[in-house]
């Protein structure tokens, strides 16, 4: 809880006050903003909840959606258990331990848990997400009723503390030539791709391009050294 609340739990709290303010435009109770972050723990799938019911969107195409949406955390969560998992751990605490999944959790533990004892890497992980998910869920309340108050350029400068603080970490994070080329693919592929295939597949496109470069390159750098 110490480390994740020296900066990573402030970084993705502050993320969260959109969606407090967002669901105040939405008609909802505050109490219901702060649940959809525990729960639903992605604010891109808040938003998509909280924009659809306001728009009158039926309630079982928002479920759908907004399970859509949180497919990306899949492969995150497939690297993320094995560094976590024990003997004699039970599938609900693995299902418990993989709702905590989300961006913040995924590079932190990725760069913190391997170099942690084994016996002690679940209780490091549950302490780490708890703090996120509970300062997330106090800076939801706080934008829901800060809602309009903040100022456009404070407010545009919260959200992009987000992405800065992903790519510096990612970037202390990368320990082997595919990891850096990945970062570097990544980068230097987004404005082409968004020339090529559009805003709405863009990171889908580079994700697969670039990802499969790197892995491809560093696969083979690994066997010349072998």
């Amino acid at each position: 809880m110490r480390d994740a609340l020296a900066l990573p739990a402030w970084v993705v709290g502050l993320s969260l006050l959109g969606v407090g303010s967002l669901a105040h435009d939405a008609g909802f109770p505050a109490g219901a903003a702060v649940l959809s972050t525990f729960l639903i723990w992605a604010a891109p799938a808040q938003v998509i909840l909280f924009a659809g019911a306001a728009a009158g969107t039926a309630l079982p195409v928002l479920a759908v959606a907004v399970c859509l949406s949180s497919i990306r955390f899949l492969p995150m969560t497939m690297t993320m258990l094995p560094l976590i998992r024990r003997p004699g751990q039970g599938l609900g605490f693995q299902a418990f331990a993989a709702h905590y999944v989300a961006m913040t959790l995924w590079v932190e533990g990725q760069r913190r848990l391997p170099g942690i004892d084994p016996e002690d890497r679940p209780a490091y992980y549950l302490g780490f997400g708890n703090a996120c998910i509970l300062l997330s869920g106090a800076a939801t309340a706080l934008g829901y009723h800060l809602v309009s108050a903040l100022p456009l350029p404070l407010a545009a400068a919260i959200l992009f503390m987000t992405p800065i603080f992903f790519t510096i970490a990612l970037v202390g994070g990368a320990r082997t030539l595919a990891d850096g080329l990945a970062l570097a693919l990544g980068a230097g592929l987004a404005p082409l791709a968004t020339l090529v295939v559009g805003r709405d597949f863009d990171l889908l496109a580079v994700g697969l391009v670039g990802g499969t470069i790197a892995y491809i390159v560093g696969r083979r750098a690994r066997r010349r050294r072998a």
